[in-house]
């Protein structure tokens, strides 16, 4: 198994050009993927589209609202035991607050022996110590005296396994400083390593970039579920042929593109050439 191989889970809404299905305005789709990634290959092994075909009141607005037969999360361990069904050889997993619960963290650890390494908010409670967890003593992650590039151990709140946690401090562009937590199951890991891991999980945003910008997702004319839903597999799997030609030619996705156009246009301008002479 490659110690560097890491499945990246991500939950991403399309861009708004989907605003039309069956006559209604949406703000868009709800895309759940799974990234496989080693040294700078990315293949998306599992997705999932998240329908919501049962309707409710919501009491505090009285408005009708739409909830999935299933919650992100559990579709997300889904993901996982379909990875260990295929045989995906990975050694990390990483997420971000969207998916930072109890039971992920669980799924990961105890039933598919995986380690993990995942976002949190700030008030998530946390144990220092394991007296400390079974006296009930808990703190909030963003109370913890935290110094430079320390990693503290410590039990979430109803976490049956320590994790290490770590704070990372980074500046915005527009010059304001942000922080981000994060937990991870591997116990000796150093702050280096935790920070340097998780930085892994932007690949799934290039991905989406792609999906977007050079296999046309938010351009799908269908209207249907069942045609949006084979439109947006045949973006992916386009995707991930480009991935294969970024192997072979050692360029990025745009970088292709726009060599294809650059031919495209040469043929187009050769024929019209040909044309006018003759």
């Amino acid at each position: 198994m490659d110690k560097k191989a890491c499945a990246i889970i991500n939950h991403n809404f399309s861009h708004e050009e989907w605003q039309k299905y069956k006559g209604r305005s949406v703000k868009g789709i709800n895309l759940l993927n799974c990234l496989y990634n080693v040294d700078n290959i990315s293949i998306p092994v599992s997705f999932e589209l998240v329908h919501k075909p049962i309707k409710f009141i919501d009491p505090k607005t009285n408005k009708e609202k739409r909830r999935s037969e299933v919650t992100k999360n559990e579709i997300m361990r889904g993901m996982l035991d379909a990875c260990k069904q295929n045989q995906v050889k990975y050694s990390w997993v990483l997420f971000d607050i969207w998916f930072g619960s109890k039971e992920n963290f669980e799924h990961i650890k105890l039933k598919h022996e995986k380690d993990f390494i995942s976002a949190l908010k700030g008030n998530r409670l946390v144990a220092l110590s394991e007296k400390d967890k079974l006296e009930g003593r808990f703190t909030r992650i963003d109370q913890i005296q935290w110094s430079e590039k320390e990693v503290v151990t410590g039990w979430l709140r109803g976490m049956s396994f320590p994790v290490c946690l770590v704070r990372q401090v980074f500046t915005n562009k527009d010059g304001s400083n942000g922080i981000l937590y994060l937990t991870c199951s591997k116990l000796n890991s150093q702050w280096d390593e935790i920070t340097t891991i998780y930085q892994k999980r932007w690949k799934v945003e290039v991905f989406h970039k792609s999906l977007k910008s050079n296999s046309a997702l938010a351009k799908s004319p269908a209207r249907r579920i069942v045609s949006q839903s084979n439109y947006i597999f045949a973006s992916i799997v386009a995707v991930f042929k480009m991935e294969r030609l970024k192997i072979y030619n050692n360029l990025n996705h745009f970088s292709l593109r726009s060599k294809l156009y650059l031919k495209a246009i040469k043929a187009a301008f050769s024929e019209l050439q040909f044309l006018k002479a003759a």
